[in-house]
This record gives structure tokens, C-alpha cells and sequence, in this order.
């Protein structure tokens, strides 16, 4: 299987499987003698991991890192950092229906028909658990930014939006509800409806906010490595990720450029942000923002027509552990991934612009 690793100089490399002895991931190219505040990357764990609240899935994993290597004194040391995450609360038999059957809207079907064979346990390496590897390393690569904040918040669950812009809203009230999102009467609709969802034994998706300030201008690069480019392949990698759009998004296909263009103040600031926070695929300092859609779970606790490997129609329900709605463990993902990718940016723009 190819396409373990993102990055080019700050670079993750992840492994294992959800109901595997453990998860990991290697972390390369990270500098040399960064202090590493642990809680701080423990907290992102404890934000990611299941069983955090009713609104989630219940299986039960304490997501402590080990790291292994690469860390010194309490500094990183420049040399690959090691890191795995034991799995402790795997129920496999949850997953024995589907030894032979291919849940509608899964990965099963095509893992099968590419590798021949497929781990039915959780979706295996398909598994949204493979996101804590990457939550461990948005961790390390926030710690290496240091200045630039990186916030992100439940912005929708179905029908439910937030109607306030970002710059309205109190980020430090994001973790006060299990639905991680900064805006209180939204935020209380939002866990309702998504109580409401899992009584049917339904899912639902919606759409995480990410808002990224003090970023230098500089970072991207502008033909084919252009920082949204990048943004949106890092989205669009995590699990149930269905959209991805920056700055005005698709309401700009709407505008006149006499509408849309952010016009100068004289100090290079602009007096609008429209396009987001990146011109031609670099970063101008002004707030990088940006919407990513996930997609309802695809388990769903109601009977559905599928087909098992043999190619016959049969009937199958879920079972075990899942999230009604994905979005608010999502929100430390977007968080992590961006982390990675401005991380990855800052260091090629450090080693390669005279002018950084």
C-alpha cells in the first residue's frame, strides 16, 4: 500500500490498523532542539479520542502517546521521532457481520477488489482511527510554528449553521460543548439535533471552520505546491471528507471582480479578505480561513440492501460503536492537518527564500 506519508520537509509517516495492536507514526524532519510541552500534545489526543462524550462513539481508549525516539532531555533531536498508540478497547466481534459483506458507502468493496484482501475489523488502515497518528504530529508541528494560531470550529451539523462570521465569534468557548462549536444557542441546537439523529439510528454530517492567524507571508509556493493546494489535499485525505473551499469559496463564482478584489491599505494589509488569506498560492499575512464538508457516517444502525462477496443481495444493520456525527472529533483533525501543512511550508520557505 503506497501513500502512507505527507510532507516533503516536515513529514508524517503513519501505520496501523483500528483494531491492530497499536498505531503510529514516524515523524521526520522536525528541527532540532524544540521543548516539548507533552500535555499540550496529550490534550489534542484527549479532543480526538472516542468516548468522549454521549454524542460520540463510546468505544473507550485512552490515546496516550509513546514516544520512542527523536526526543532528548525533553527536546526534540533532529532524528526521526518514533511514536505508537496502543489500541486497549478493540471489540472486533462488533465487525463478524461483515466478514463477507460490504457496508454501503465503506471502503470494503474497493479494498477488496485492490489488495485482494481487507481487514473487516473497523475498516482496518481505511479506519478513521488512523487519524490520531496525525493528530500527534499537528501537535508537534503547532509547537514548531509557536506564534501562528490555528483554530477550528463545528461550523454546521446538517441544516444547523452558524450565522456569525469567524471574527464575531469567542474561539476560547469552542471546547466548552461537546459539539466544539464557539457559538452557545448554535452549539445547543447543534447536540440536539444530533441526539435526535442517533435515537433513529441515523448520522449526519457538517462542516468545520479552520481560521489561521499570524502566518508570515511567504509561505507556498506558486505552480503546483500552492498553500491552498496543499490546504485542500490535506482536507480532502481525512476520512468522510467531501469539500473543501478557502477565502469566498464558491459565493465568489457568484461575485463581479469588482466585488471580490481585496483592495490594498498602504501598509500591504488589504482592506477585504476574500481571497482568504493566500494571492497566487502564497500567503499575504492576512487570516488564512477556510470550510471543510464531511459526509454522514456510513454506518448506520437502520437495515439496508447490500451485497456480499459473492455477489448476492442481502440485508445488513450496523453494529457496535460509531459516531452519529463525525464533526466535533474532526475539528483537532483540521486543526492537525493545517498545523502540517504550515509547518512543512515554513520549513521549506527557511531553507530556500534568502528573504525569510
Amino acid at each position: 500500500m503506497a501513500g502512507n506519508s505527507y510532507g516533503t520537509l516536515f513529514k508524517i509517516t503513519t501505520f496501523g490498523e483500528s483494531h491492530g495492536e497499536a498505531l503510529g507514526g514516524i515523524i521526520d524532519g522536525c528541527p532540532p532542539g524544540i521543548k516539548l510541552d507533552f500535555n499540550a500534545i496529550q490534550y489534542e489526543m484527549e479532543r480526538r479520542k472516542p468516548g468522549q462524550s454521549a454524542i460520540v462513539t463510546q468505544r473507550k481508549e485512552n490515546d496516550e502517546v509513546q514516544f520512542l525516539s527523536g526526543i532528548f532531555q525533553g527536546k526534540t533531536t533532529g532524528t526521526p521521532i518514533g511514536f505508537i498508540i496502543p489500541n486497549t478497547n478493540q471489540k472486533s466481534d462488533d465487525y463478524s457481520h461483515i466478514k463477507d459483506n460490504y457496508r454501503p458507502s465503506h471502503a470494503d468493496y474497493v479494498y477488496e477488489k485492490k489488495y485482494g484482501i481487507r481487514d473487516y475489523r473497523g475498516g482496518g488502515r481505511s479506519s478513521a482511527r488512523e487519524t490520531a497518528s496525525r493528530v500527534v504530529a499537528g501537535a508537534v508541528a503547532k509547537q514548531v510554528l509557536k506564534d501562528i494560531k490555528i483554530n477550528a470550529f463545528t461550523s454546521s451539523v446538517g441544516d444547523i449553521f452558524i450565522d456569525k462570521p469567524y471574527q464575531a465569534l469567542d474561539f476560547s468557548k469552542t471546547e466548552s460543548n461537546p459539539v466544539r462549536c464557539p457559538d452557545e444557542e448554535s452549539a445547543a441546537k447543534m447536540e440536539a439535533y444530533i441526539r435526535e439523529i442517533r435515537k433513529e439510528g441515523d448520522t449526519v454530517g457538517g462542516t468545520v471552520t479552520c481560521v489561521i492567524q499570524n502566518v508570515p507571508i511567504g509561505l507556498g509556493e506558486p505552480v503546483f505546491d500552492k498553500l491552498h493546494a496543499e490546504l485542500g489535499k490535506a482536507m480532502l485525505s481525512i476520512n468522510a471528507v467531501k469539500g473543501f473551499e478557502y477565502g469566498s469559496g464558491f459565493c465568489g463564482a457568484k461575485m463581479k471582480g469588482s466585488e471580490h478584489n481585496d483592495l490594498y491599505n498602504a501598509d500591504g494589509t488589504t482592506k477585504s479578505n476574500l481571497s482568504g488569506g493566500i494571492q497566487g498560492g502564497i500567503s499575504n499575512g492576512m487570516d488564512i480561513y477556510f470550510r471543510v464538508a464531511f459526509k454522514p457516517v456510513a454506518t448506520i444502525m437502520q437495515k439496508q440492501e447490500t451485497i456480499d462477496n459473492k455477489g448476492n443481495v442481502v440485508e445488513m444493520q450496523g453494529k457496535g460503536r460509531h459516531d452519529p456525527c463525525v464533526v466535533p472529533r474532526a475539528v483537532p483533525i483540521v486543526e492537525a492537518m493545517a498545523a502540517i501543512v504550515l509547518a512543512d511550508f515554513y520549513l521549506i520557505n527557511k531553507t530556500y527564500n534568502t528573504n525569510f
